[in-house]
């Protein structure tokens, strides 16, 4: 295996840890326990699951075991998915303690380490191992989107690893809240709606440490193709590439667009295949993505790198590199309360574009460009693969059958090999990213990335976020559901002021300058989900939690006609850490308001004129302010009935900002 740079800048003589992230809980119900693991060694199992005062249940169980599937991905890397369907059903509303102990397999000897060797802080104060709850129903849920690990904000998962620790504190992690100060019951789950990682911009300092800890987990090396002028041959040639940090859109490939409008606002300046505005530190191989993915979600790897410049920098990037390197310090730092909140909560995970590339599938003419050219046809393909192994293999094990995972197997044993390029050929073409969870009520995740409804007037008309086929399955989902916990990353029922800004921009042929990324974007995808509200046997009650947008809001939304619709709440918290520009969002928030007051006859220029929205207030906000504007996570508390009635946003910097329905403020569109 040839490891990435080599110039004696590895931090040595540090040990590697034997976790390298993890455990994350993932799907959990009382018949079924789901967990996930990144290692540094092959190991048997040791899994002890305690209830109150009954005898401990002790699971043994060995790699490729029924329920124990081992991933290996370098020398040192390798991933440890649980999935355990019970004999026995686990009690409900109970607090049940786990404790997983390993032991390499390297020899008979090799001592069985547990959670207090390599994670003593994992436990709560008063807790004597991590533990779960299992919810009769779901009276609480954390949710949230968009997590850039170089954003100043603070983290929206340290609020959401304190609100944790009261509830284990005051003893609520099964019971509800009585005082309205007091920790909600314990939350079903926490929901990550897209986002979970950039691959697309990257921070200085973290591309160094992902170099870093490519070598010492021995990644094999990848050969890239199709990178032409350049002339990167392979992953070894790239992270030696003089404009390997800072200037990497000068190795993604481009394609020519002289359209007047960008010769006028732009001065001809060309875009890039991959159209982020942030994209001189794309992440390019595979062992890139998965090595970042360690390193946003536990501490145990920065114990193996550095974060000293590398050389050939020129002053300007220096000066970037210093400024990001004390925000990716601060962020390595909340880290242990992130694994510590992972290790707590079913996580559910649905990507969304960073999780990629930017504007991923936006339009026809987008997929034509990107598939069309075999090196970005790799980077994106490496991305998905990093998520089925990251995020997507929790969300719904079955899913990936053993043919899959034996391709997925041989692509990381050689990536930039034939099965390599099968694997990103059949994952390119997968259908089934969405899933359900049965919680009461259901949790249901789409798929808006890979199912677009492709514009058949226009190539460069923005897609729409699910097709007709997709759609039409998810109302049988829906069906006979009396309440539903709909995941959607982007707003169903967004800022109309920045839908039509968006709509403004594709009428002049550029999409892509706006993100133009809605629901209502195109007439076929809104015209056939407003269809799914208004059938009879959808559900009455539709929670709609939502990202992407890095602002947040709440909007009750009635469906009115000869039938009364159901009840509707979208929910948007975004993001996790990362934020809109403060100025420009009240600039929109007040035009948006003034444009399209309950009266306004601009109303009924929108896709939505027969419904009655009425946005909530964030409590203490300024000037009659909806969108709130923070990096956090979303806390919805649910009656019996599957309806919010309290909604609130956990803010990184301490504050809890409660969102108030004002019948007052009431429009019909």
């Amino acid at each position: 295996m040839t490891p990435g740079p080599s110039d004696g800048t590895v931090v040595s003589g540090v040990e590697l840890p034997l976790v390298l992230a993890g455990p994350i809980l993932r799907r959990l119900t009382a018949e079924r326990l789901t967990l996930w693991l990144a290692l540094s060694a092959s190991v048997r199992v040791r899994l002890e699951l305690t209830c109150g005062e009954a005898s401990p249940r002790i699971l043994a169980l060995e790699p490729g075991s029924a329920g124990c599937r081992l991933v290996t991905a370098g020398a040192r890397l390798y991933y440890l998915l649980i999935d355990l369907r019970l004999a026995e059903p686990l009690p409900i509303d109970r607090w049940i303690g786990y404790e997983i102990a390993l032991q390499p397999l390297a020899g008979a000897d090799e001592p069985w380490q547990d959670w207090s060797d390599w994670a003593p802080d994992l436990c709560y104060p008063g807790r004597c191992s991590p533990g779960f709850v299992l919810p009769a129903r779901v009276a609480a849920l954390l949710h949230g989107s968009c997590r850039k690990p170089h954003y100043q904000g603070g983290d929206g998962l340290v609020q959401a690893d304190r609100l944790l620790a009261r509830c284990v504190a005051a003893g609520h992690e099964a019971c509800e809240s009585g005082a309205a100060d007091a920790p909600p019951a314990w939350p079903s789950a926490l929901v990550l709606s897209g986002d979970q990682v950039y691959a697309d911009d990257v921070a200085g300092p973290m591309l160094r440490a992902i170099h870093r800890l490519i070598e010492r987990l021995g990644l094999p090396n990848e050969s890239l193709p199709g990178a032409g002028e350049t002339e990167l041959i392979d992953s070894e040639a790239l992270y030696h590439h003089p404009a390997g940090y800072y200037r990497r859109e000068t190795l993604l490939p481009r394609h020519k667009r002289n359209y007047p409008l960008i010769e006028v606002l732009f001065g001809g300046v060309e875009k890039p295949v991959f159209t982020t505005d942030s994209a001189h530190n794309h992440l390019i191989t595979l062992a890139e993505v998965l090595a970042m993915y360690l390193l946003v979600w536990s501490p145990a790897p920065w114990k193996l790198t550095g974060l000293d410049p590398p050389p050939g920098l020129d002053a300007a990037e220096r000066a970037l590199y210093d400024a990001e390197r004390t925000t990716i310090e601060a962020f390595v730092a909340e880290l242990p309360a992130v694994r510590r909140l992972f290790a707590h909560l079913p996580v559910a995970m649905i990507f969304d574009d960073h999780d990629i590339t930017d504007d991923w599938n936006l339009s026809r003419e987008w997929e034509e460009i990107a598939y069309g050219h075999p090196f970005s046809n790799r980077v994106i393909g490496n991305a998905l693969l990093a998520y089925l192994l990251n995020q997507a293999w929790g969300n719904r094990p079955e899913a990936f059958d053993h043919e899959m995972l034996g391709l997925l197997q041989r692509s990381l044993a050689a990536p930039g090999t034939g099965p390599h390029e099968d694997c990103i050929d059949r994952l390119l073409r997968f259908d089934q990213w969405h899933y359900t969870w049965p919680t009461k009520p259901p949790l249901v995740v789409i798929d808006s990335r890979t199912h677009r409804w492709r514009s058949e007037s226009a190539a460069r008309k923005p897609s729409g976020l699910m097709d007709w086929e997709a759609l039409t399955d998810l109302q049988q989902t829906l069906r006979d559901l009396p309440a539903v916990l709909l995941v959607s990353p982007a707003p169903i029922f967004g800022v109309k002021l920045i839908e039509n800004i968006q709509r403004l921009f594709t009428w002049f042929g550029q999409p892509l300058l706006v993100d133009a990324e809605n629901w209502m974007a195109h007439p076929g995808a809104a015209h056939a989900m407003l269809n799914i509200f208004r059938h009879p046997k959808t559900p009455q009650h539709f929670v709609v939690l939502s990202g992407d947008v890095h602002y947040s809001f709440v909007y009750d939304v009635e469906l009115r006609g000869r039938i009364r619709g159901p009840d509707i709440w979208q929910i948007c918290s975004s993001g996790v850490r990362n934020e809109f520009p403060p100025r420009l969002l009240a600039l929109l928030d007040r035009a948006n308001r003034w444009l399209y007051a309950p009266r306004s006859p601009l109303n009924w220029f929108t896709r939505r004129r027969r419904m009655r929205i009425v946005p909530r207030k964030p409590e203490g906000a300024a000037d009659g302010r909806r969108l709130l504007n923070g990096s956090g996570i979303g806390l919805v508390e649910l009656d019996t009935s599957g309806v919010p009635w309290r909604i609130r946003e956990l803010l990184a910097d301490g504050r809890i900002v409660a969102f108030t329905r004002r019948e007052a403020e009431s429009s019909w569109d």
